[in-house]
């Protein structure tokens, strides 16, 4: 075999949560691409047409947009299925869905008036809900008796903290913001989750990574950028497809001997 043909992700069949936000848009081109059929689970349905119409029109047939609010319980069960039974299997779960919640002022408010009630909103997103997805893809992983691949979406603030200097001045969703406690926390319990499955299920063949992006350039204003990038290495926040290459290499056969590994594209922030 070519050494090239172990990143095809041909005859595969991939679920990304998250998958019509803005880096998820780019993870489920970016699979499609290299051969993948993609389930587009999103709780936007505005977004998840339009991925969704996008994908198809480009590659008939090859995506199924599922809208969806995966802190519920019975959702997770039923993206599976949906998945079968559209695609006849499932062999690579993004877990990227993450989520500040309905109420801004709530999510981005000092650590000492942080409500409890905002707290176990965001953990519902960005830890329950994968927990949920990972057990029901896994399920169905073991059932296929084939193995599969697991990537879950962490932060450069889930393995480091945030420098809160950058932030002075800094503007983002029309206001002032900063990186909140839970958002770290969430974010490093996906590292810990990933390490455990990735240990839990290796002898059955289902790799489980992380990926673990830093800044991402999506609307935040000069002053951020500038004193973001003055933190990295590289000088520059990220674009959205730069992160793309490192979830096609984790979900192939490139990949078959990483599992419980961090896979972290920063532009070397935690370098220094």
């Amino acid at each position: 075999m070519a050494y090239t043909e172990l990143f095809s992700l041909s005859g595969k069949t991939a679920i990304v949560t998250g998958g019509a936000g803005f880096l998820g848009k780019h993870f489920c081109r970016g699979l499609v691409e290299a051969g993948a059929s993609v389930v587009i689970v999103d709780i936007n349905p505005a977004s998840v047409e339009a991925i969704h119409s996008e994908i198809n029109s480009r590659w008939p047939g090859r995506a199924l947009g599922v809208v969806a609010d995966i802190t519920e319980p019975d959702k997770a069960t039923r993206i599976v299925e949906q998945t079968v039974a559209q695609f006849g299997s499932v062999d690579i779960l993004l877990n990227n869905a993450a989520g500040k919640g309905p109420n801004l002022e709530a999510y981005f408010a000092p650590f000492e008036e942080y409500s409890l009630d905002q707290w176990r909103t965001v953990m519902a997103i960005n830890i329950d809900a994968m927990f949920l997805m990972a057990q029901a893809v896994g399920r169905q992983m073991l059932k296929q008796n084939r193995g599969g691949s697991i990537i879950q979406t962490s932060s450069a603030y889930g393995i480091m903290g945030p420098d809160n200097r950058i932030y002075e001045g800094s503007w983002y969703l029309n206001r002032r913001i900063n990186t909140p406690a839970v958002y770290s926390t969430s974010k490093a319990a996906v590292v810990g989750l990933t390490k455990f499955l990735a240990t839990y299920w290796a002898e059955k063949g289902i790799r489980v990574n992380a990926l673990v992006p830093g800044g991402t350039e999506s609307g935040q204003n000069e002053i951020f950028q500038e004193r973001y990038g003055a933190r990295i290495p590289l000088g520059r926040m990220a674009n959205a497809p730069e992160i793309v290459g490192a979830v096609l290499y984790l979900a192939s056969d490139a990949a078959s001997y990483v599992t419980g590994h961090c896979l972290v594209v920063d532009g070397g922030l935690n370098a220094w």
